[in-house]
C-alpha cells in the first residue's frame, strides 16, 4: 500500500468526526475487528485516513441485500 501526503496518523475523535459518529462506536469497531485497520503505539490507537476511507468504501453497496 502506498501512502499520500496527506496520511499523516489521525486520532480517533477525528476519525469519529470524519464518519458522523463518537469515540465509543469506533472503538466497539475495533474491539470487534470489524472497523478500519489501526496502528497502536503504545496505548495510543492512530489511523490512516487511507485505511478509513478503504474501510468506508468496503462497506458502500448498491443494493439493501
Amino acid at each position: 500500500m502506498t501512502y499520500t501526503a496527506d496520511d499523516r496518523l489521525r486520532t480517533p475523535r477525528e476519525v469519529a468526526v470524519y464518519l458522523g459518529r463518537t469515540p465509543a462506536p469506533l472503538a466497539q469497531l475495533r474491539y470487534l475487528g470489524r472497523g478500519p485497520q489501526f496502528i497502536k503505539t503504545g496505548s495510543l490507537v492512530r489511523f490512516r485516513r487511507s485505511a478509513v476511507e478503504l474501510w468506508v468504501s468496503m462497506g458502500e453497496r448498491q443494493r439493501t441485500i
